[in-house]
């Protein structure tokens, strides 16, 4: 079986697979796999662990280490930083691999293991199914996951500095002609990864920061805050009389941006500007299914090509490598500017729009002005068991009937979360009423359908 969701590995922690036995033998098999691909006899295979501010992560960090080095693996070890930053040290490092311990946007209670290969970018499906061949191998209790001779074993090392490269790095992506001392800046941290790294930035690059949501306990993470719920740095912008405000999510890898009015500025709305401001427009744009329609016509108006992938950033990325192309991102935030980074970076995403404003001399909303969404509705039918929607005839037909109702006007969407039990009813229109009446709609029909499964 897979164990590997769209982002690696997550759920409830306590509940299997986010157990502590089960990330034991995790470690200890991905350890297996890195030794067999290892081609130094000099040294042994490493890797870079770093988390979020979830209270599990402790755990989940000791069980790990505890894994790899039985495997005979080496253990960097960097504490709380946001994810795209273990992307960055593991190849600073020259490490095997990588491995984020979170959940991202998720609740406290829910944790998550994910791995970047030794070029930062995400595991490959060839070493994803190496180590699944092993887990299967070890659950069914068909092999063992100790280290028969104590010299092979690895060990594990504090990285002190890791905080300081990762903000050096960061602010190596904003031109060096320019600085942020004109600006008033708020920023929400999520009580996660880029609670300490995220202000640090933007104050040595100048800015006057007002940071928000930044003192993690280990379950407020997400909590209300951040860039799903951007309600509460709409509210500080304004307050505050701010320039801009910028909202990260518990990982640091999603960013979603408001301008001086209150107004948001989501993920679409960064890659318009960043294709569209520029001083180079963009050769062409990969987005999602997800991806607004209006973002479609702002790009084809601008002569900018915009091809859709399926959900997720790693489909982000291999949509821009097929077309050697370099921005691309999601609605969600999620943004891949690969001359700066190799993965989805919020606090970097955030910097290159700066950038923009200070190259433009304008304001976030005048960068937006005339760029439009065409209204869209998201409905999330949480379930107790995953299922497909599309395996009961009624659903299927109902989408499809829906689908042909609206065409020329918008757009259905119909798609199983990859990362929670959830059907995202997703239906893009040109009249909000109407389509919040039908995204409703289609919800509730699904609720009834699977009613056996589904959560109200």
């Amino acid at each position: 079986m897979s164990y590997f969701g769209t982002d690696g590995i997550r759920g409830l922690f306590g509940k299997f697979p986010i157990t502590p036995d089960f990330v034991l033998k995790l470690g200890y098999v991905t350890g297996q796999v890195l030794v067999e691909h290892h081609v130094s006899s000099k040294k042994k295979p490493s890797v870079v662990i770093g988390k979020d501010t979830r209270l599990s992560g402790y755990v989940i960090e000791a069980a790990l280490q505890a894994g790899f080095n039985s495997a005979g693996v080496d253990v960097h070890m960097v504490g709380p930083l946001p994810t795209p930053a273990i992307a960055h040290l593991t190849r600073s490092f020259h490490a095997d691999a990588g491995v984020v311990i979170s959940a991202s946007h998720n609740p406290y209670y829910d944790n998550g293991i994910k791995f970047f290969a030794a070029d930062g970018r995400k595991l490959s499906d060839e070493m994803q199914d190496a180590i699944n061949k092993k887990l299967d191998g070890i659950v069914e209790g068909h092999a063992d996951y100790t280290q028969e001779d104590p010299a092979q074993l690895g060990k594990h090392f504090r990285i002190n500095d890791a905080k300081g490269r990762y903000i050096e790095f960061c602010k190596g992506s904003f031109p060096y002609q320019y600085d942020l001392s004109n600006l008033k800046i708020v920023i929400d941290c999520a009580n996660g990864s880029g609670y300490s790294v995220g202000p640090r930035v933007l104050r040595e690059l100048g800015a006057e920061v007002i940071a928000i949501h930044n003192k993690p306990d280990g379950i407020n993470i997400n909590d209300k805050c951040g860039s799903t719920y951007p309600e509460a740095i709409q509210q500080a912008v304004v307050e505050h009389k701010a320039d801009l405000g910028i909202a990260l999510d518990g990982d640091g890898d999603r960013i979603i941006m408001v301008d001086e009015n209150g107004d948001l500025v989501d993920g679409d709305g960064i890659l318009y500007i960043l294709a569209t401001k520029s001083e180079t427009k963009a050769a062409g744009v990969v987005g999602t299914q997800m991806s607004n329609m209006g973002l479609q016509l702002a790009l084809e108006a601008e002569g900018i090509t915009l091809e859709r992938a399926k959900v997720g950033d790693r489909y982000v990325m291999q949509g821009l490598e097929a077309n050697d192309w370099i921005l691309g991102g999601e609605p969600s935030g999620h943004i891949l500017c690969l001359d700066k980074s190799r993965t989805g970076d919020a606090i970097i995403a955030g910097l290159q729009v700066l950038a923009v404003m200070a190259q433009t001399k304008q304001t976030l909303s005048q960068l937006t002005k005339g760029f439009k969404l065409l209204p869209q509705t998201l409905v999330n039918v949480r379930l107790e068991q995953m299922a497909d929607p599309y395996d009961f005839p009624e659903l299927a037909q109902a989408f499809d009937e829906a689908s042909k109702s609206i065409e020329g006007r918008g757009r259905l969407l119909i798609r199983k979360s990859g990362t929670e039990p959830l059907i995202r009813v997703m239906v893009e229109l040109d009249n909000a009423e109407e389509c919040d009446k039908l995204a409703n709609e289609l919800a509730v029909k699904v609720k009834a359908v699977m009613g056996e499964t589904a959560i109200v």
